[in-house]
């Protein structure tokens, strides 16, 4: 009986297989032969292997990830369910140390009217909290911006900042890692507006120092403690593109203590150190200073007789130095000293002024002298014994010249008679107003004593040795005084400024 049981059972398990792949057999033939009648290249069978793109993860990985995730929630809801953001850590036992590092991802412009940069940085501030310390898998875990308002952060603030801005798109520009031994890095990225005193007494040769400050507004330094870490920061020219008027010469960095009525606090101050590029400057008002002054010396080339073309070509260049002056004051700051470019063109003022103020001399001489209607009468009230003096008369069209040719003493007796009875103010020479009456001494008298006023005229004895002017040639000295005046102010201008 038993050996039937087994043969039965045995027949069923064959004739089963055998049903189960009779119909594959056949859905393979038929799918091959409705294959042979298509026409076109045959379908491939797909590959063994996916592409590396469409491997789907591991069982091990899956689960792996599975089990991490509810361990950093369980951890993060473990934290901050004990945890009081408005307490600072070691609160009571030592003060926070704080370390500090930035870098800068754009600076500039500078404004120079409103004494003020721009500067684009990212903050990182580094602190240790044992109240977040934990025991997992991973070393650390990041927070977004949405979650750092549970967590005590330094507050920190610019001290010397005229308007922050903090980005927050597409979500707040900031983030918090917090790793397993407590450490705690917040970074924030934002744009600050900060104040810079520019120092203009050397524009536009000028070297600023611009600082960026930062302190902690209410935790004194028993509190918090800042620090730099490994400070090195360098500023290439592909993130300092915006210093358009400036060129980067470098960073320094400086750490104090400031005492306030809320108590000592520790500062941190970055400066940024900046040259100015006067190319610009010196096509824009050195240039056109310096040709506006040359301009005004043509005038010592027209003759003394065209007043209206000498009149019209200084007052030109006069208002044109004064337009400079304004013109280069219009897009700076309102200081209260004078800077190195207001001196340059006040003295190329000078000159201009110089050189109109150098023509209405000329004329003044030149034409306030009357021609004498007739030969000049000398009066020798007291008699003196005959001396063999010989007197020689010459007439000029614009001037009267008496040359008394006697000895050097009888020349200094003549010029104390001559005080005496208001005789010729000039022992060597002298004009004569018309009808014969001889000019009185003063301002004149000195003037004629060292500068003479006729077209021709010689120095006589006594004037030897002594300063001689011929006023007549007056434009031939100013054609040689003002061109190597202004070189010799240039060239002692820039070797100041440069070298300072």
């Amino acid at each position: 009986m038993l050996i039937k049981v087994l043969l039965i059972l045995l027949g069923t398990f064959v004739i089963f297989p055998s049903r189960i792949e009779g119909p594959h057999v056949e859905s393979e033939k038929g799918a091959s032969a409705r294959d042979d009648d298509v026409y076109g290249p045959k379908p491939q069978a797909p590959e063994e292997e996916l592409p590396s793109e469409e491997i789907k993860p591991t069982a091990v990985d899956t689960h792996d990830r599975l089990r991490k995730m509810p361990t950093a929630t369980e951890i993060l809801d473990g934290i901050l369910n004990n945890y009081d953001y408005k307490l600072r850590p070691g609160i009571g036992e030592r003060p926070t140390v704080v370390t500090v590092e930035l870098s800068v991802n754009t600076l500039g412009p500078i404004s120079i009217l409103d004494m003020e940069y721009t500067i684009d940085i990212t903050f990182y501030q580094t602190w240790y909290d044992e109240r977040l310390r934990f025991n997992g898998s991973f070393e650390s875990f990041v927070l977004n911006g949405n979650l750092v308002s549970l967590l005590w952060v330094p507050d920190t603030f610019f001290r010397n900042s005229k308007r922050t801005q903090e980005h927050s798109i597409t979500m707040p520009n900031q983030m918090v890692r917090i790793h397993k031994d407590g450490k705690v890095l917040y970074t924030i990225r934002m744009t600050i507006d900060a104040g810079c005193s520019l120092h203009m007494v050397k524009f536009p040769m000028d070297s600023h120092s611009c600082p960026l400050s930062f302190s902690s507004f209410s935790y004194p330094e028993g509190e918090i403690i800042y620090k730099w870490d490994n400070f090195t920061l360098e500023i290439n020219e592909s993130n300092a593109w915006k210093l358009f008027q400036f060129d980067f010469t470098g960073v320094s960095n400086t750490t104090e203590t400031i005492t306030t009525l809320a108590g000592d606090f520790i500062v941190l101050t970055l400066f940024f150190n900046v040259s100015r590029r006067f190319g610009f400057l010196v096509f824009q008002n050195y240039v056109p200073s310096s040709v506006t002054t040359m301009i005004s010396w043509i005038s010592f080339w027209i003759k003394r007789d065209s007043a209206p073309a000498r009149t019209s070509l200084g007052i030109t260049s006069v208002l044109t130095m004064t337009t400079l002056g304004t013109f280069s004051r219009k897009n700076f700051p309102r200081v209260s000293y004078i800077t190195a470019l207001d001196f340059y063109i006040a003295i190329c003022f000078i000159f201009c002024f110089c050189a109109l103020m150098e023509f209405a001399v000329l004329n003044f001489l030149t034409y306030t002298r009357t021609p004498p209607r007739g030969p000049p009468k000398l009066r020798h009230p007291r008699a003196r014994a005959p001396a063999p003096t010989h007197v020689r008369v010459i007439e000029y069209p614009e001037a009267f010249v008496c040359n008394i040719e006697d000895s050097e003493e009888e020349d200094s007796e003549k010029e104390e008679e001559s005080e005496e009875e208001e005789g010729p103010s000039c022992p060597a020479r002298q004009s004569v107003r018309p009808g014969g009456t001889p000019r009185r001494g003063g301002c004149c008298r000195w003037c004629e004593k060292y500068c003479c006023t006729v077209p021709t005229c010689e120095g006589s004895t006594w004037q030897q040795g002594r300063l001689f002017i011929h006023v007549y040639r007056l434009d031939n000295y100013s054609r040689v005084i003002f061109p190597v005046t202004f070189f010799f102010f240039n060239v002692l201008y820039w070797l100041v400024c440069l070298n300072l």
